[in-house]
């Protein structure tokens, strides 16, 4: 885990947006994410949940090649 701070980290609104999504959705895999948000590229919804999973908000757990969070 790294030093970010969750505060910092949530305080993105499309951060929070990732978060509601798993909260109503469950554990859905990074592409799963990613295809809700039609403003923001792939990598960077992957960027927004790396630093989600780094100060400890998600977790994700690998299959394959896919992230599943």
């Amino acid at each position: 885990m790294s030093t970010r701070d969750a505060y910092t980290a949530i305080a993105d609104p499309t951060r929070r947006e990732i978060l509601d999504l798993l909260r109503d959705r469950g554990s859905l895999m990074a592409g799963e994410i990613a295809a809700n948000f039609a403003s923001a590229s792939r990598p960077g919804i992957s960027r927004h949940l790396r630093v989600l999973k780094e100060c400890g908000v998600v977790t994700s757990r690998r299959d394959g090649k896919k992230h599943n969070y």
